[in-house]
């Protein structure tokens, strides 16, 4: 396949330069039979994008893209303006590129990871190459590199010929066995600058200091700060300048504070630098950290609400803008030029969610990703000279985003009396009363959340059929200190209880039919589907599990095999809690698999290494006598998510069999109208399993 039908094949055929993705002004979407949408093939949603990780060259004449072709990773430049592509790089299968950065605008710096094998064990080894995107040709940036770790970027000189990098020592003796496993087991890094271009000359500027891991520098590049984790605390060492020596300036507990966990970056001429820290109520904020008098000295910026979750800086190191969460991805920008530009954009764009991923350094070229809820969106390249926005390519080209149905913000009361946020999503084109219902858990369960955004799994659903509520439930992220500690020992109790409350509040608002309410999620999402049948079958008619928990014991076991102990510890108090007549077994769905009485489809991916396989051979086992037998699904080498569409649409199948047949959304009349179908009775001899109630707060 020639480069340019290379292209070709990622921009979607036909497709007209746009302006917006606007349903309000769009014609009818084709194949509807009355209001109700034309399904969409499962292939569809699992589609993916042919390209990620978007970027632009510092002039704004370039556009690179990473894509798989033939099976091989390559990094293709384009012409943004025309779409026809440059040239093409390919890298050795099995590379994966952990991070890629314009230098200027002929080369970029990439790191990519590979497998090394090292005493028989095969590890992940890195290595940092010179790329020339418009040449097609790339160059080790170390010439003779033994080390498993190509290096972390800690700065780019302003005339861009050389970076500073991070990395372990350069001696070549690592070939005996006591000095590799110094070296990979006890990580000190020292800081090196490299000349840019092959062959280059390397400049020690910092040896390795005992006890650090990481460096971060000031915007001049200057190395000012050093952390390091031993004996379960955080050592942070400080010096005002390049001439001064380094000073251990705190060293803190693991879990007295969460404030240098996040330092960002530190100013120059100043003992002042930016970190994400909470405030005396836990609301995390922007704030100014004074090194030398070890304190926060002033808040940059703090939302009342929500929690400061991201920061992007200039080059010269100043704030441009902090990223919050409310219902949806929220920016407040500290840039005039980057705000205005912004608003142009969403006012040419309409109903979109707009993120500008790259930008040319004049700020005159653009590329721009828009979207929302109901809409995969779209990436458009931006060119202020000619004053023309152009679509580049759509992210999930196979769907009409007319045939998708819009979320919306809900809040409920829990039964103790806590609201909880959540999403509902109804489908488009039917009658919002007596609907088949799902209940769709996140992931984690701490420290994520749902938002409005737009989901594949949501719009399948919802395209089928059925409306789908996504409740934030406690101990989820975004919502502050409270109301993540109220999820601290409520697994399978508290966290389910406002699962359940999401149901009755859909049911109490007639718009969920109470006997055809299924629960589907992945991960702690397919925990809490398998639990919920089991604890409460005389609620949901069915349950889909994609990589669930089943035992709560043998999990924590396992996560604390690739923990530190301190860490383990942690996250075993916050599943367990502090109530000594809890029992993690008393929640745990193979325990009670026996006793399956409603359907379930349970699947999981055999490379899963973060919930393994062994808890769904353990559930299977557990339920091979129950009076319900379970449907399975078992992906050959998938992972904990779906690395490729292939698998993520042998689970959307599966589901969507599984679903047809438990609880159908529709039926079809002799004329073709859809109707829903007779509700079934449900079964008064189910009951609910008792347990102790969570604790409201630790």
């Amino acid at each position: 396949m020639g480069l340019l039908a290379l292209v070709l094949g990622l921009i979607a055929p036909g497709l007209a330069p746009t302006y917006a993705q606007d349903s309000a002004s769009a014609p009818a979407a084709p194949g509807e039979k009355g209001d109700v949408p034309a399904l969409i093939p499962t292939q569809a949603f699992a589609s993916r994008a042919s390209f990620w990780d978007a970027d632009l060259s510092p002039d704004g004449n370039t556009l690179t893209v990473l894509q798989r072709v033939n099976g091989k990773l390559q990094l293709t430049a384009i012409n943004p303006r025309t779409r026809e592509a440059i040239r093409g790089l390919n890298f050795g299968a099995g590379t994966y590129v952990e991070w890629s950065r314009w230098i200027d605008s002929d080369r970029m710096l990439i790191k990519a990871q590979s497998i090394s094998f090292a005493f028989g064990i095969a590890l992940p080894s890195t290595r940092l190459y010179i790329v020339y995107p418009k040449e097609g040709r790339a160059v080790p940036l170390i010439d003779d590199q033994r080390g498993f770790d190509g290096g972390e970027l800690l700065h780019v000189a302003k005339d861009r010929q050389s970076v500073l990098i991070a990395h372990g020592p350069l001696e070549s003796n690592r070939r005996n066995r006591r000095s590799f496993m110094r070296y990979f087991f006890n990580y000190e890094p020292g800081v090196y600058r490299y000349e840019l271009k092959p062959g280059g000359a390397v400049t020690p500027v910092l040896e390795p200091v005992k006890g650090v891991d990481a460096w971060l520098t000031d915007e001049t590049g200057v190395v000012r700060l050093g952390l390091g984790w031993r004996r379960k605390r955080l050592s942070i060492y400080y010096r005002d300048s390049a001439q001064d020596e380094f000073e251990r300036v705190a060293r803190i507990k693991q879990g007295d504070t969460d404030s240098f966990f996040d330092a960002i970056q530190i100013v120059s001429g100043s003992s002042r630098g930016y970190v994400l820290d909470e405030n005396e109520e836990g609301r995390v904020g922007l704030r100014i950290f004074d090194y030398a008098s070890r304190e926060v000295v002033d808040t940059f910026y703090e939302n009342p609400d929500w929690d400061v979750e991201d920061v992007w800086l200039d080059p010269d190191g100043r704030p441009l803008a902090a990223f919050y969460t409310d219902d949806r991805a929220q920016a407040v920008w500290f840039d005039e030029d980057y705000k205005a530009s912004y608003d142009k954009l969403s006012s040419a764009l309409g109903d979109s969610e707009i993120w500008i991923i790259a930008r040319s350094d004049n700020g005159r070229q653009m590329l721009v990703s828009a979207g929302n809820e109901a809409d995969p969106g779209v990436l458009y390249f931006f060119d202020a000279d000619t004053r023309q926005l152009n679509e580049f390519a759509q992210f999930r080209p196979e769907i009409d985003f007319r045939l998708l149905a819009k979320p919306m913000p809900i809040t409920y009361t829990a039964r103790d009396g806590t609201a909880i946020r959540a999403y509902l999503t109804l489908p488009k084109g039917r009658a919002t009363k007596n609907l088949p219902l799902i209940i769709h858990p996140h992931g984690g369960p701490f420290g994520i959340r749902d938002s409005l955004r737009y989901d594949d799994q949501v719009q399948f659903l919802a395209n089928r059929g059925y409306a789908v509520l996504q409740p934030n439930f406690r101990g989820s992220g975004g919502y502050g200190t409270a109301f993540y500690d109220l999820g601290v020992g409520a697994v399978g109790r508290g966290m389910q209880d406002d699962l359940d409350d999401a149901m009755d509040w859909a049911v109490e608002q007639g718009i969920a039919d109470p006997a055809r309410v299924c629960i589907v999620g992945a991960s702690y999402g397919g925990y809490a589907a398998l639990w919920g049948v089991l604890r409460n079958p005389e609620r949901y008619r069915c349950a889909a599990s994609w990589a669930g928990v089943t035992d709560w014991t043998r999990m924590l076991k396992y996560d604390r095999r690739v923990m530190t102990r301190q860490a383990g510890k942690r996250w075993s108090a916050k599943i367990e809690g502090s109530d000594e007549d809890f029992d993690l077994k008393d929640v745990s769905p193979y325990r009670l698999a026996e006793g399956l009485q409603r359907p379930v489809l349970l699947a999981h991916g055999t490379a899963d290494d973060n919930v393994p396989f062994k808890q769904y051979e353990q559930m299977l086992k557990a339920a091979r006598k129950s009076p319900v037998p379970l449907t399975t699904l078992v992906v050959e080498g998938e992972g904990h998510g779906f690395s490729s569409s292939s698998s993520e649409q042998q689970w959307y199948d599966a589901l969507d069999r599984f679903l047809a047949e438990h609880n159908p959304a529709d039926q079809v009349d002799a004329d073709g109208v859809f109707r829903p179908p007779t509700s079934p009775e449900v079964d008064t001899q189910f009951t609910s399993i008792e347990l102790p109630e969570s604790p409201a707060k630790r």
